[in-house]
């Protein structure tokens, strides 16, 4: 769960593109390339063979990668800040924004740790605790015991 939670984030590698002075709507700025859905497939293939030994088969390895990571734009589509997020990068520049977008935009950076980025981290996790409920509730294991 800890390797599928760091592989939804990665996508935000992009954030060191504001040190290096590229702009947010460049094709490599922040919600640019590295969200969009072909690295996340490349991304969330490799992630799962890495971690397949630790599923019960690498087909589930890697869908369970594959959604963790392509979550990640997914999810900043959303949002309601920002400038969109190039999912269909390099087919097409454009940034793209979900029909409805009840997410509120998270400070990206120490902005995080704000009063105003704890609010918006806790409204996330009030939005995502029926999921976080499903993933954590204890199931039987079906696993037979030799």
């Amino acid at each position: 769960m800890t390797a599928l939670s760091v592989a939804a984030l990665l996508p935000d590698v992009d954030v060191i593109a504001f040190s290096f002075r590229i702009p947010y709507s460049a094709p490599w700025g922040h919600r640019g390339a590295s969200h969009s859905l072909l690295p996340a497939v490349v991304a969330g293939t490799v992630i799962g063979l890495l971690l397949s030994r630790w599923f019960d088969s690498v087909w589930k390895s890697v869908v369970s990668a594959l959604l963790s990571v392509m979550s990640h734009g997914l999810l900043d589509a959303l949002t309601n800040g920002g400038q969109g997020v190039a999912l269909l990068w390099p087919h097409s520049l454009v940034r793209y924004f979900a029909p409805i977008r009840p997410l509120p935009v998270a400070p990206i950076g120490l902005g995080l740790l704000s009063n105003e980025g704890l609010r918006i981290l806790l409204m996330e996790a009030l939005y995502f605790l029926p999921l976080f409920l499903y993933a954590l509730w204890p199931r039987p294991n079906n696993r037979s015991h030799t």
